[in-house]
Order: structure tokens, then sequence, then C-alpha cells
């Protein structure tokens, strides 16, 4: 008994050692995402449905909820969120082709139309984020608009 006494002190002097490290926060400025907005034009209800559902994990900035400052739970969500940036940043926009720009646009309605975004791990703690049906479908026609003008600037005949 007392080695696991002293095992389970010693796990706990680790994790309170750990609280005083974490990963680095993605603490850009949410002002990135304006030129994604002002580009792609989504009516008033898809962009609030970006900013709650989408702007977290796929901007250069995350609005960090309490528990997101305990060690582990701030290095998965660093994780989720250098994975998200990976695929589609929406901040780095205009670092993209217009070719790019289309792809990522058909790629956003796929995710959010097959049900793959935003992610469960995330809707969990982010309720706002859990899409209604409505929602998904105002989501593909804004995409479906969105997509006009780069399917135009791909190929202009």
């Amino acid at each position: 008994m007392k080695i696991l006494k002293r095992i389970a002190l010693l796990l706990l002097v680790v994790f309170i050692i750990a609280q005083f490290f974490g990963p680095e926060k993605n603490d850009g400025d949410i002002a990135t995402v304006e030129a994604f907005i002002a580009d792609t034009n989504p009516p008033e209800d898809v962009h609030l449905i970006l900013k709650n559902a989408c702007f977290d994990c796929h901007s250069d900035h995350t609005r960090y909820p309490w528990y997101s400052n305990i060690t582990p739970v701030n290095y998965w969500m660093a994780d989720h969120v250098r994975h998200g940036k990976g695929d589609f940043n929406v901040s780095k926009w205009n670092d993209y082709s217009d070719k790019k720009k289309d792809h990522k646009l058909e790629e956003l309605a796929e995710e959010v139309g097959e049900g793959h975004m935003p992610l469960p791990s995330y809707t969990w703690t982010h309720s706002d984020a859990k899409l209604s049906k409505e929602q998904i479908e105002a989501i593909e026609e804004w995409v479906k608009m969105a997509r006009i003008k780069y399917a135009f600037l791909k190929d202009p005949q």
C-alpha cells in the first residue's frame, strides 16, 4: 500500500508541475478572417455559424474556454487547432490561389454536409456549434454562390 501512495504522490507532483508548461496558444487577431468574409460574402446567419463553429480551429484566433489552461487538455486542443489550420486556415485566405479557394470552399461544404465538421469533440463543449439541418443547408447554399466567382476566375471564357 505504501508503494501505491508514493506512486500517487509522484503522479500528483508531476501533474502539478505540468501545469506550468503548455503549448503556444493560437492568439492571433480575429481581424485576420476579414479577407475571407469580404471575399466570400456570407449572409449574416452563415457568418455567425462560421464564427461559432469554424473559426476557433480554422483561423489564427481561438476563443479558449477556462479548461484549456489545464494540462493535458491544452495539448489536446492545440493539436486540434494545428490540424484544423493545416487543413484550412481562413486567416490565410489571401495566400490561396483562386483554384485553391474554390477547392477549400468545396471541401467546406462536403465536410459540413457529411457531418464531419464541426468535430463531435468540439461540439461537446460548444453546443452553439452543433449545426441544424437548416444551418447546413444555408452553408451549402452560400458555398454554391461563393464558388461561382472562383469557377469563373479559374476558367474564364
